[in-house]
């Protein structure tokens, strides 16, 4: 073989992302794009391709299949990256672009009965997590990732590692889930000394630091709080363990939404939504609000005004 052949570009591609530590879900959704771009322009290389087959494809994606707004800026995205982070040759003016309609839509929310409801449906392992979900205002991504050393008693807080954006930040630890929590942590002890030295399988760390600390990923701190029934092989074909899928969550409470017959299609996001409304609802600072949710922007916030109807307060309906 020779060793001195350029990588193909798919390789490329993902290389480039992990040097620059893009999130494995981004990895995925630019490799689907990239590949769904190459296909639709006939399985030509991008390099003999430009900003008119960008165009093209863009306003395929918005008039022949319909898609939404977001998921064609994100085809956007993983194009421009493709060029400029890949190829090195930047895109240029691609022009004007039938652009996908971005309604606007507010998020679903349910009440407090709604969501204590919804927590009695599911088996105690999986309501522990949906109650953090609720109570700390957590992605179900973020809530399946945290580890032991994430969570602080003394403070009440737990700290969110690499949340969206490759950001942390720190939120609500809640009271009433104390105990629950501490018994969490007990029995992954437990199955930890359980396990004799040589038998331990580590965890996966993030990054170089299973180089750097060898051990660690066999340490308490380290440990996922919700940590997979079973160990897989990583990329690098070793044995680790890894968290809980967050397919197993979403597929739960979605179920227990259902069984509790709420009128609205619901998520594990509709929980973080109901941790927002309820804290707006109770008086919290909307700065606070979007420290904890993690939000860039207050603007991103104050759609949850909106499920209030914040926005016409002193307003009322004719029929009082």
């Amino acid at each position: 073989m020779d060793s001195t052949r350029k990588p193909r570009l798919m390789d490329q591609v993902r290389r480039t992302l992990r040097v620059k530590r893009y999130s494995i879900r981004t990895e995925k959704s630019y490799c689907y794009w990239i590949r769904f771009f190459i296909r639709y322009s006939g399985v030509r290389h991008p390099a003999t391709m430009g900003e008119a087959e960008v165009r093209a494809f863009l306003e395929y994606l918005a008039v022949e299949r319909k898609v939404a707004a977001a998921t064609q800026n994100q085809a956007l995205n993983a194009l421009v990256f493709l060029y400029a982070k890949v190829l090195e040759r930047p895109l240029g003016d691609i022009g004007q672009v039938t652009r996908a309609r971005r309604p606007r839509r507010l998020p679903v929310v349910l009440s407090h009965e709604q969501v204590m409801a919804v927590l009695e449906e599911l088996a105690p392992g999986i309501r522990l997590m949906a109650s953090l979900m609720y109570g700390s205002g957590l992605r179900v991504t973020e809530l399946c990732r945290l580890r032991v050393q994430d969570l602080d008693f003394a403070r009440a807080a737990i700290t969110v590692r690499s949340g969206k954006g490759d950001k942390d930040r720190v939120t609500l630890l809640p009271e009433t889930l104390r105990d629950e929590l501490e018994a969490r942590i007990d029995v992954v002890r437990r199955t930890l000394q359980g396990t004799p030295v040589e038998r331990r399988v580590p965890v996966t760390l993030p990054y170089a630091l299973a180089r750097k600390y060898p051990n660690a990923g066999t340490t308490l701190a380290w440990q996922w709080l919700f940590p997979a029934s079973r160990p897989c092989v990583d990329e690098d074909g070793h044995v680790v363990r890894h968290h809980l899928h967050p397919s197993a969550v979403q597929r739960a409470v979605s179920a227990a939404m259902r069984r509790t017959g709420v009128a609205r299609r619901g998520s594990c996001h509709t929980l973080r939504h109901s941790f927002a409304t309820s804290l707006l609802a109770g008086g919290t600072d909307i700065r606070t609000v979007q420290e904890l949710l993690g939000h860039r922007s207050v603007e991103t916030t104050q759609i949850y005004t909106h499920v209030l109807g914040n926005s016409f307060v002193g307003v009322r309906s004719p029929l009082g």
